[in-house]
């Protein structure tokens, strides 16, 4: 598989010479043609959350003939933690370090193409910026994915919530034949097995412990910071695994819970507020209904 072309915006680089990182305007024809090759996109807020949320799609993309993952990180990496061998990083010297292990991960997980936005995380919270979701649409209307990962709507990380906003505005930007088939938010910051079993996207991880391990070890600045991302990861797949039907032994090892956000690209009137909150009161129901019996009220007298 060609080596992944690592797109910064709006310059390009490679692996071997990567281009300066800056934050201006995407122009369309830097794009190579391999983003339009990708098949998968996964598009997160943090250098990491393709590896821990998508790893769904870099796993097809490397097992089926004509599937291709591509990758796109919203942010510059500067607000992330940092203490040990990292204490003393500056925000310049922390953005250059993420960027390198994202475009590490990259190779290793063989991407087809690596998009590193660059935003600052604060102007991910403001609903008034439109250019993350004007720079997401121009790639999407390149890309053309049939399936796209992002964060889910539960999520408690508010610059993950600010990419979810900006990804849904893009997609209900486009054409209704220009769509992904399948939107699918993933877990990063909080866990969906709270979800009913109906309604969860399953995604069978299994026997590819090596890979997800040698993926989640190329971000050493958050993990020698004090952030086992890695072992948290692979212990909440294992976990989504074995506490899936309590009554049936393990069918997985590592799997990966999602949630289908595609009503929200088919009916543009649909609020994204309105149908987390749906999915929440769903969940509330199943609980009381299960519970509720064996709390009879009495009868007034």
């Amino acid at each position: 598989m060609p080596q992944a072309d690592l797109l910064r915006n709006p310059a390009i680089g490679s692996l071997t010479n990567p281009a300066p990182t800056v934050r201006s305007g995407i122009h369309m024809e830097k794009f190579p043609e391999s983003l339009a090759e990708v098949t998968h996109l996964g598009v997160g807020a943090h250098h990491d959350d393709l590896e821990f949320m998508a790893f769904h799609g870099i796993l097809e993309c490397l097992e089926k003939p004509g599937c291709a993952f591509g990758g796109v990180v919203c942010t510059d990496g500067a607000g992330s933690s940092r203490s040990g061998a990292f204490a003393g990083f500056t925000d310049d010297q922390l953005r250059a370090r993420r960027s390198e292990e994202q475009n590490r991960a990259a190779e290793i997980g063989r991407y087809r193409a690596m998009v590193q936005l660059a935003y600052p995380s604060a102007s991910l919270l403001d609903p008034a910026d439109t250019r993350l979701a004007c720079d997401l649409e121009k790639i999407l209307r390149l890309a053309k994915p049939r399936i796209l990962y992002t964060h889910n709507p539960a999520d408690k990380h508010r610059t993950h919530l600010g990419v979810l906003a900006a990804v849904i505005r893009a997609v209900r930007a486009l054409p209704q034949s220009e769509r992904p088939a399948s939107i699918i938010g993933c877990e990063v910051w909080r866990s969906l097995d709270w979800m009913p079993d109906s309604e969860k996207i399953r995604m069978d991880v299994s026997g590819r412990d090596e890979l997800a391990a040698r993926l989640n070890s190329c971000f050493e600045s958050q993990i020698a910071s004090g952030k086992r991302y890695d072992l948290a990861v692979t212990g909440r797949r294992a976990a989504n695994a074995t506490f899936d039907r309590p009554h049936a032994g393990d069918s997985a090892s590592q799997v990966i819970l999602g949630m289908d956000l595609t009503p929200l690209a088919l009916d543009d009137s649909l609020d994204p507020v309105e149908f987390i909150s749906s999915l929440i009161r769903r969940f509330e129901s199943e609980v009381r209904d299960a519970l509720a019996p064996l709390f009879p009220k009495k009868n007034a007298s």
